[in-house]
């Protein structure tokens, strides 16, 4: 299942790869940097950024920190009005000069001053070797500004895009029949929980199936996402008019959609690794081979616990590799976050030393299998069904109800009630005028009886041990018996023990007596209490 969901995950992946190349060949998208925005690079203060036409970079300048907005502003209007005179006018020749002003190259355009090269722009070249290149870069692509806008052109642009349109429909309509066809044939693949299958197994098997399924679920988006927003960028890029937009749409969102495709990406490698941790713990339990009779109970009790607190470990991994991620897409330099990580781990770990004590207990209790989910526990004055367990804490639900949370630094000596096995411990009262030896062959007989029918058999490990009179009451005779269960099975039997022993005791005609007392009178004091009334009664005639 593992491994054919790797295939479909590399497929889709392909597949939008294939979309990508075969849509780029009508207008491929803008470099980025993108040329509205500086690159931000700051060398001696000195900062680079791209002037563009019609959405398309066509050279780079550079100044100090200071004065390049300014020259990038300056240069970049210039450019505009050169383009908007250069459609208007009907000539389609373009006249582009290199003049020397006060030492430096300066380039007008139909005797329109575009801008200057600076030593700034060159570095340690020519600055007349830049100035023709960008003269040449210029003719270039105001001709082909002016082309795009004739009628044939758009046409045959607008041709281009329906078929994109119509291409991306197809493809989107493929990607959902192909979602609906993994989903019915991973219904119909799953197999049937026989009856005899550990309740943990079915739990783990569902829970790998719904975390693959959201994995699945979640790539199909991000498919169809990726179809419709690069088919859309790609169609926008196509028309002069529109190419601007798909510039200010790849600026502005150029940092959510970083950090959402991190964020996503975390998400599925998460809950796809939720699903591994299911299907091997799923595979431990149904397999049996490390397992024994006397294990078998014991390890599905704790393939909870251990499930549980990896799925956390793994979280917290992979968050924090996807905050590391999310930050280098920013372009935020993560070394010195990393060294003064390390301080204030140092001072987090001083400040939060019961925190610490907290995690190395957890993990000492999981480690050592003191106690795992579902166990029934005391801990110091408080118990009950133990709910939740992580390295920070241990969360019981008592028989009342309340839920009792306990840091696991505060868990010194704990008794487990549920540890590998049980013992139901009965103390049965008989008349003191009742037969003894009898009382005991029947309360031994009830508990053959009960270990030998096929609905309890399983619940009680070995045969009922009667440990014979324990002592004397004000009840009567208290006969003690130990009966050995299953973990948590204890009360069960005892309950069902109960009911089939007063059933047995009540026909054999042995009672079970309530708390007595007798008051014994010698024949001087009943004498003396007679006298003492007489007297009173006649007093008082």
């Amino acid at each position: 299942m593992i491994l054919r969901f790797l295939a479909v995950a590399g497929t889709m992946v392909i597949t939008i790869g294939s979309v990508t190349k075969a849509t780029a060949q009508f207008s491929p998208l803008p470099f980025l940097p993108t040329p509205s925005s500086s690159s931000n690079k700051v060398d001696d203060k000195m900062v680079s950024g791209w002037i563009n036409l019609d959405g398309r970079p066509l050279f780079s300048i550079t100044a100090s920190k200071t004065k390049f907005p300014e020259r990038f502003q300056n240069i970049q209007q210039n450019l505009q009005d050169i383009t908007h005179n250069y459609l208007q006018a009907s000539a389609t020749e373009v006249k582009v000069q290199n003049r020397t002003v006060k030492g430096l190259p300066t380039i007008f355009v139909n005797d329109q001053y575009l801008m200057t090269i600076t030593y700034e722009d060159v570095g340690q070249a020519n600055p007349l070797t830049l100035a023709n290149q960008i003269s040449d870069d210029l003719k270039q692509h105001l001709q082909q500004a002016k082309q795009e806008r004739q009628t044939r052109f758009l046409i045959q642009q607008g041709e281009i895009a329906a078929v994109g349109t119509l291409a991306m429909i197809i493809i989107s309509w493929g990607v959902r029949r192909w979602q609906k066809r993994l989903s019915k044939n991973a219904a119909d693949s799953i197999p049937a929980i026989s009856k005899d299958t550990a309740p943990i197994t079915k739990l783990l098997n569902q829970q790998q199936q719904q975390h693959l399924q959201e994995v699945k679920t979640r790539l199909f988006q991000i498919a169809q996402a990726g179809i419709w927003g690069s088919g859309s960028l790609i169609i926008l890029g196509l028309f002069p008019y529109t190419r601007a937009f798909q510039i200010g749409i790849l600026t502005i969102a150029q940092i959510p959609i970083k950090l959402t495709i991190v964020a996503v990406g975390t998400y599925v490698a998460v809950r796809f690794t939720y699903a591994l941790i299911d299907h091997f713990t799923s595979t431990i339990v149904s397999g049996g081979a490390l397992l024994t009779p006397e294990t078998s109970e014991r390890l599905q009790l704790r393939i909870s616990t251990f499930s549980g607190v990896t799925k956390s470990i793994t979280t917290i991994i992979f968050v924090g590799a996807g905050s590391l991620l999310a930050l280098i897409s920013l372009g935020i330099d993560i070394v010195p976050l990393l060294a003064g990580a390390g301080l204030v781990g140092v001072a987090i770990s001083l400040a939060s030393q019961n925190l610490i004590k907290d995690a190395i207990n957890g993990f000492l209790i999981i480690f050592e299998d003191q106690y795992a989910l579902g166990d029934m526990i005391t801990v110091g004055t408080v118990g009950g069904l133990v709910e939740k367990l992580n390295l920070r804490m241990t969360q019981v639900r008592d028989s009342e109800g309340r839920l009792i949370t306990i840091p696991n630094s505060e868990v010194k000596i704990v008794a487990n009630l549920s540890s590998r096995w049980s013992r139901a411990d009965l103390s049965i009262p008989v008349s003191y005028q009742a037969d003894v030896d009898e009382a005991l062959k029947l309360i031994k007989d009830v508990g053959l009886e009960m270990s030998q029918d096929p609905a309890w058999k399983h619940q009680i490990l070995e045969k009922p041990n009667v440990l014979g009179v324990e002592h004397f009451s004000d009840r009567g005779v208290m006969i003690r018996v130990w009966i050995k269960t299953q973990p948590l099975k204890q009360w069960n039997v005892a309950r069902e023990y109960r009911r089939r022993l007063k059933i047995t005791l009540d026909a054999a005609g042995i009672y079970i007596p309530v708390p007595q007392q007798a008051n014994w009178i010698n024949e001087v004091q009943l004498l003396n209490s007679q006298d003492e009334f007489s007297t009173s009664a006649t007093s008082e005639t």
